[in-house]
């Protein structure tokens, strides 16, 4: 098969996945979908051509790598457009008790409900199960302590969400801190 039609059911993959596509998943697709046996290079390939085709002023999306998969996202130029559409539709906004809670757990993961709610101070049950059925959070195993808790950790639609490759990403206490917050006087 041309490279070009490869490209094109490759675009036609990354288009229609709700979050990042992996290489491993597009070769899974490909060879099932023809009974060929295509290679990474192949895809690397038709990856390269449609990252190239996007990074035209014609189009409003871009190719990303994220979280170790590939996505069509907007271009940032039209961040501020699409941000007015996201504030008209804030029924599906986090309330602020789950944004509290996501951060924890992104933060703190993996994580039992116990320690969340120790360090929120409130019952945490509805914000978990909201997260969960989001599906922002998952369930990552149990404890090894009394009772065996479950432990909960961000999932990958938690990753595409924000906008990461890797938790190393998630801004830092002291890049968000604001000086005249501290304490006594500032000597130099």
């Amino acid at each position: 098969m041309p490279q070009s039609h490869i490209t094109r059911h490759i675009e036609a993959l990354i288009f229609s996945s709700v979050q990042s596509i992996s290489v491993q998943e597009i070769l899974l697709a490909l060879n099932a979908a023809f009974e060929e046996e295509y290679i990474e290079t192949q895809v690397f390939e038709s990856l390269d051509l449609i990252k190239e085709k996007y990074s035209s002023d014609d189009f409003a999306i871009e190719l990303v790598y994220l979280n170790k998969g590939y996505q069509f996202l907007t271009k940032k130029d039209y961040h501020e457009t699409i941000n007015q559409l996201q504030l008209h539709r804030s029924k599906k906004k986090l309330s602020q008790a789950a944004m509290e809670t996501l951060a924890i757990i992104a933060y703190r993961q993996p994580i039992t409900k116990l320690e969340i709610e120790q360090i929120r101070g409130v019952n945490s049950d509805y914000s978990v199960q909201r997260l969960l059925e989001k599906e922002l959070i998952s369930i990552d195993g149990k404890a090894e302590t009394p009772g065996r808790p479950i432990l909960y950790s961000t999932s990958s639609i938690f990753m595409d969400y924000f906008g990461l490759n890797n938790l190393n990403q998630l801004p830092q206490l002291k890049d968000i801190a604001k000086e005249e917050n501290t304490v006594g006087e500032n000597i130099e």
